[in-house]
């Protein structure tokens, strides 16, 4: 697995590039933006979407979806509403046998579905595995220690990859469990935004270590009823990433609902972006998937209330904290 190939080109795509590069693979980053291509290629930056951090030179940019996919294991990092379209573009260029690293975190809003069943329906037979876990891209950008879930089913596969992709500063841990590495990493970009609305309305340090961890009990809940292993959401997709996103600022869902809480419109706040805050698309999702499995998650729901229903915050804070008491593994 020498030759890798990079679909999508914003911060945490280019991130994964640089952690490639740096495990002595030959890097094609695929974007979708000339400006992009023109300045990874020519001053070896992402000024658009990483700026300020230096890559490494060998890390070819093309605009080329074709080009990209000619690699020996491919990454997908287009954002989660588009990971089904970008397969549906990929899967004529894709050898037999190549495998498709899923790294986008999210549930498919018009079908429920994970990322590896979106991935799965477009690209029928071709190995997927899912990487996922506690990341700030600009970080693994520059090199600071890192570690990640690599999920697959092949074991022999998920070796290669491994050796392919894991440095002494990028560690990627193997699994099988696929359903348990992406139900973390979905979930936690909503409760992410609740922990920045929490810091956004001065309500505490308290409050937030509370909703990170019954918003673990309903991560743990989606993936039972999924049939992810309660090990794995206890791992580096679920605790740990949720762990992270929950605790900084850095994080987009997190600063988003931070200013959620200080009275700014979504509207406004997106506005000003030109990244993806997965969590704003993931509440309705999985509200709607937990609806549809009979899981109770009032802390997504509460988020998806106030992201696409008009909801009061005041009055979703205060109807959560009258919920009836019960007991805590309930």
């Amino acid at each position: 697995m020498q030759r890798i190939g990079v679909i999508g080109a914003g911060a945490w795509g280019t991130a994964l590039a640089m952690a490639a590069a740096r495990a002595g693979r030959d890097v094609v980053l695929q974007a979708r933006e000339t400006e992009v291509v023109e300045a990874v290629n020519n001053r070896h930056e992402n000024s658009l979407f990483l700026p300020g951090i230096p890559l490494d030179p060998a890390i070819r940019a093309t605009g080329s979806l074709s080009e990209a996919a000619d690699a020996d294991a491919l990454l997908l990092v287009t954002p989660a509403q588009h990971l089904r379209a970008a397969c549906r573009a990929l899967r004529s260029d894709l050898k037999p046998g190549v495998p498709v690293i899923i790294c986008a975190k999210g549930i498919e809003i018009e079908t429920g579905s994970l990322m590896s069943e979106a991935a799965g329906a477009e690209l029928g037979d071709q190995p997927l595995a899912v990487l996922s876990g506690p990341t700030f891209a600009a970080e693994v950008a520059r090199g600071l220690p890192t570690a990640v879930t690599l999920a697959i089913a092949d074991s022999e596969q998920g070796q290669a990859l491994l050796t392919a992709l894991g440095g002494r500063t990028f560690r990627p841990y193997l699994s099988d469990d696929l359903v348990g590495a992406q139900v973390g990493g979905a979930v936690k970009n909503v409760l992410a935004i609740a922990c920045g609305i929490v810091h956004g309305r001065n309500l505490g340090d308290n409050a937030r270590a509370a909703l990170i961890t019954r918003g673990l009990a309903e991560i743990a809940r989606l993936g039972a009823r999924l049939g992810a292993r309660a090990e794995t959401l206890m791992g580096l997709s679920g605790l740990g990433d949720l762990t992270l996103t929950c605790s900084s600022l850095q994080s987009r869902n997190m600063s988003l609902g931070a200013a959620l809480g200080q009275g700014r419109s979504l509207d406004d706040v997106l506005g000003e972006r030109r990244s993806v805050a997965e969590g704003v698309f993931t509440a309705r999702a999985v509200t709607r998937l937990a609806a549809d499995k009979g899981v109770d998650m009032p802390l997504c729901q509460a988020v998806d209330a106030v992201l696409n229903h008009g909801a009061d915050l005041d009055d979703i804070i205060d109807a959560l904290m009258t919920r009836p008491f019960k007991a805590e593994t309930v």
